[in-house]
């Protein structure tokens, strides 16, 4: 079913959403503005440090970011982890210095798994598993989730 279908397409039409993709390591981001992009663009990846906030930051006021999702991981059962309050603990601190943009957290269970299968199956990317840009893949489909939510 395509995106404008759902409702939180058409209750945020005009809006533009960054998705994140929390990793140790890697932050993937994905962009998309709703009506006007076909689909939720990858935006690439920051190293995840101590800066990663600020590096956040900087790209929702570059881009003019009005909503942020962050996908958070739990276990297939529902159950959290470590991970998943490291990465909500993350989120409320971010929110707290964006706290005039509109926020959502996202399941992302299993969106890296997700994002492998559709580089396998993609002649975007080969039909190979592109490591440099699995995260922002995760991260775009983590954005499509949440568009798919309500």
């Amino acid at each position: 079913m395509e995106l404008k279908t759902y409702s939180n397409y058409q209750n945020n039409l005009g809006q533009k959403v960054l998705a994140i993709d929390y990793g140790t390591k890697v932050i993937g981001l994905a962009i998309f503005n709703i009506g006007f992009d076909p689909y939720p663009l990858l935006y690439g990846k920051i190293i995840t440090s101590p800066k990663s906030h600020d590096e956040i930051i900087e790209i929702i006021k570059t881009e003019e970011i009005d909503t942020v999702i962050l996908g958070v991981p739990y276990l297939l059962d529902g159950k959290s982890t470590d991970m998943t309050r490291k990465i909500l603990s993350y989120g409320e601190s971010l929110k707290k210095k964006i706290n005039d943009i509109n926020f959502h957290f996202q399941d992302e269970t299993l969106s890296s798994f997700e994002a492998e299968q559709r580089m396998i199956n993609s002649p975007r990317f080969n039909f190979k598993i592109d490591k440099k840009q699995i995260d922002s893949l995760a991260a775009s489909i983590i954005l499509e989730d949440w568009i798919k939510s309500e």
